[in-house]
């Protein structure tokens, strides 16, 4: 079978960014369209009518959504490498509940570090290094969240690192000094390259949030 596959996506975009890993980890060809989210195409306004985001996996024109639901279904089309999901169900469940609460507690709250400022921006780093000490937690000696191998949950996190220059130098903290083992796992992840060549330079990221800033007067 044919697999034509599209990628609709915005470079800085840490959602998109686990669409490219896990695309890279299966070792999978496909073309990549960068949308203007200013100016959506529409293509995008077509594929994703309800919530009208990026990212959006086009498979032979079907279009899926929501990027851990794509990476799940990268997961379960292309599933003759590089297995992201255990094939344990209770694993399998243990991956999906963490890749969760990533979803639930790290984009808000981090966003609140660079967009917010004073007694906001300190309860958001306060909550930031909480629920990454909560993840060093589940991390412990393990070199990857699903033990010897990259997987599900480490590409639901790993896409953050990109911004985590953005979120200390706005925040003034240093998230190696507060969680020393979140960074060591992330330099393994980086080792790899799927990710390495997936996620943009730390300070084009916050190059690209100072210019955001300024454009939409949060300064």
């Amino acid at each position: 079978m044919a697999h034509e596959v599209v990628l609709l996506d915005f470079w800085p975009s840490m959602f998109g960014m686990r669409v490219r890993v896990a695309l890279a980890e299966k070792g999978i060809k496909y073309e990549y369209k960068e949308e203007d989210l200013r100016n959506k195409s529409p293509l995008l306004l077509k594929m994703n009518p309800i919530h009208k985001k990026i990212p959006v996996l086009i498979h032979n024109g079907k279009p899926v959504c929501e990027s851990l639901i794509i990476v799940q279904y990268i997961d379960e089309v292309w599933n003759d490498k590089s297995p992201l999901l255990p094939s344990d169900p209770d694993q399998r469940a243990h991956a999906r509940f963490w890749a969760d609460f990533i979803e639930q507690k790290v984009y808000d709250t981090a966003k609140k570090i660079w967009a917010t400022k004073g007694e906001e921006q300190e309860a958001a780093k306060k909550e930031f290094i909480e629920t990454f000490k909560i993840l060093e937690e589940e991390l412990g000696e393990k070199p990857f969240f699903g033990g010897e191998t990259f997987g599900f949950v480490d590409i639901a996190l790993i896409t953050f690192y990109s911004w985590f220059y953005t979120y200390e130098t706005f925040g003034n903290f240093s998230i190696e000094a507060e969680c020393p083992k979140i960074i060591a796992w992330a330099k393994r992840c980086m080792q790899k390259e799927s990710v390495a060549n997936s996620l943009p330079d730390q300070k084009k990221i916050y190059d690209f949030t100072v210019w955001m800033k300024k454009y939409f007067g949060m300064d």
